[in-house]
């Protein structure tokens, strides 16, 4: 049992909402931020340490990528989540999962819908992610077609299912906006990769919210020390490439010459990879603009 059992037993089977529909939850847990640390010392038992060692600790340990600690401690978690977005989730190998079987028992009756200022336009730079939204008077169009697909395809299933088709077969037309749920337990090393990538702003929205609220709501009260650790060196934290670091030094080298301390994109463009020059479109150009505005080397 991890030493923070009442925190443990508070949060278990208690249903954090996501979406309109969704949940997740805490079923068990293994270990704590204690775990971490004790695989990480091996030959120390409990409390040979004082908290502050465990915390500087945990943080060299993420900071330097040294993974095999975390996988000491395990999160098992229930969720309901739409089946597009699961499609998502269950793309990361590194779990136990067991879902909810629509061969064995009815679908859920339950599916996403989408609020009218919710309808979100296909980004222009980037073709699996989104920008911005569409008109409201549109939104409300398409939030009723939404809601008139999904209630046929619904009907259908149920007459279907009267009639006695077979589940397995009856469910083949039901839309991916249909709930499911699944249990997914996790070692807390891929877990920690698992919501780093789907909390980013890059993620898909719907999947970002069910990370971020099973990072915040659960992870971080389990393993406070973990979770401050993981936002210093991964959500929060910059990786640069050697282009990257070479850019900044002839950019800072640019700036020393001319008396300034902020760049601009004439600067950032006389100083860029020789690789990039010729391209016209340069993803990896755009990221390293993109980290020299928010280290405030250059004007955004």
């Amino acid at each position: 049992m991890p030493s923070n059992a009442a925190q443990v037993e508070q949060l278990r089977w208690k249903k954090v909402s996501v979406l309109d529909d969704g949940f997740v939850c805490l079923v068990d847990v293994m270990g704590d931020d204690q775990a971490v640390v004790q695989a990480a010392r091996v030959s120390y038992g409990e409390g040979t340490k004082q908290v502050s060692d465990d915390r500087g600790l945990i943080r060299y340990l993420l900071r330097h990528r040294h993974t095999t600690p975390f996988e000491m401690a395990e999160i098992k978690f229930l969720v309901r989540v739409p089946m597009d977005t699961w499609r998502q989730w269950i793309r990361h190998r590194t779990a136990n999962v067991n879902e909810y079987s629509t061969r064995y028992s009815l679908a859920i009756d339950s599916a996403q819908r989408t609020p009218a200022d919710e309808w979100r336009m296909q980004a222009e730079n980037n073709r699996q992610g989104s920008s911005g939204q569409l008109d409201r008077h549109v939104g409300d169009e398409l939030s009723l077609d939404e809601q008139r697909l999904q209630d046929e395809s619904r009907r259908i299933y149920e007459k279907r299912i009267g009639l006695g088709v077979a589940r397995e077969q009856a469910r083949k037309d039901l839309p991916l906006s249909t709930y499911t749920e699944a249990y997914w337990k996790v070692d807390l090393h891929n877990l920690l990769h698992f919501l780093a990538l789907r909390m980013d702003s890059h993620a898909q929205v719907e999947i970002r919210e069910y990370a971020t609220a099973m990072g915040e709501q659960i992870v971080k009260p389990l393993f406070p020390l973990v979770w401050e650790a993981f936002l210093d060196y991964r959500v929060h934290a910059m990786f640069l490439t050697r282009l990257d670091r070479e850019v900044i030094q002839r950019l800072m080298h640019r700036l020393h010459q001319h008396n300034r301390v902020v760049a601009t994109d004439d600067d950032f463009m006389a100083v860029q990879d020789p690789s990039w020059v010729e391209l016209k479109r340069c993803r990896e150009r755009d990221e390293c603009r993109a980290k020299l505005v928010t280290l405030g080397m250059l004007a955004g």
